[in-house]
């Protein structure tokens, strides 16, 4: 049986490219009724090490067992994230690069999804983001269109710096690890995703999904991080 108390956890939960802190809003009142005390960093998404080091201040606020959730290029930055109160991972269709990786590396080992075909220079000089036309489609097709409308009239842009940086040694390495797999993605390949969490290990829930599970299956991303939270000592 699942626990349905998360209290004495900390959840601290990691964005990735295209969207902000608030592509959560929808998980974050799940957690908090579990009693998970629950922060979302909002990172500047200028470059992966400027997305470290914010994370990593997000987490040195926290007192108490902690685990990290990352989306998309938020996986990238919890791959790089330690400290002794990280006691789980859960990557939700996110990356999760080995030592000297880059995220356009892992991209690389697959077929191209529909949205690569849609990364422009966005309204920030050096920035991309994916045409926001093309956002409902591609990144959150399993939603009504005109909320997915609204998510790309916010859409944040990013630097490719994020993409093309090498990772470190990865946490996933010494943490255990949680995985979903949106096999519906249309922004990062299904086959990707099963390629990492194998690699690393993960225990894996696969999930019709699009790319933005947190927006469109808030209840099943709830359901992997209590998974997560078993066995941790508060």
């Amino acid at each position: 049986m699942m626990k349905t108390n998360g209290a004495g956890i900390n959840v601290l939960l990691v964005h990735g490219a295209f969207v902000d802190a608030s592509s959560w809003s929808r998980v974050i009142p799940l957690l908090q009724r579990e009693g998970f005390h629950v922060l979302a960093v909002q990172n500047p998404n200028t470059s992966l090490a400027d997305d470290i080091t914010t994370t990593s201040q997000a987490l040195a606020s926290l007192s108490g067992p902690t685990i990290l959730v990352g989306h998309s290029y938020g996986g990238a930055v919890i791959s790089n994230v330690q400290a002794p109160n990280v006691s789980a991972l859960v990557y939700i269709s996110a990356y999760a690069p080995d030592e000297g990786e880059t995220v356009f590396d892992l991209n690389g080992k697959f077929p191209a999804t529909p949205a690569a075909a849609h990364f422009v220079p966005s309204y920030l000089s050096g920035l991309v983001w994916i045409d926001p036309e093309a956002f409902p489609a591609n990144f959150v097709q399993d939603i009504p269109e005109s909320e997915a409308r609204a998510l790309a009239a916010t859409e944040k842009p990013i630097a490719l710096d994020c993409f093309s940086a090498k990772s470190g040694a990865p946490t996933w390495k010494n943490v255990p690890s949680w995985y979903t797999v949106s096999i519906n993605d249309r922004t990062l390949h299904p086959e990707a995703e099963r390629f990492m969490a194998k690699r690393m290990g993960a225990t894996t829930r696969e999930l019709a999904s699009s790319h933005a599970s947190p927006v469109s299956h808030p209840q099943e991303v709830l359901e992997v991080i209590l998974a997560a939270s078993e066995g941790i000592q508060r």
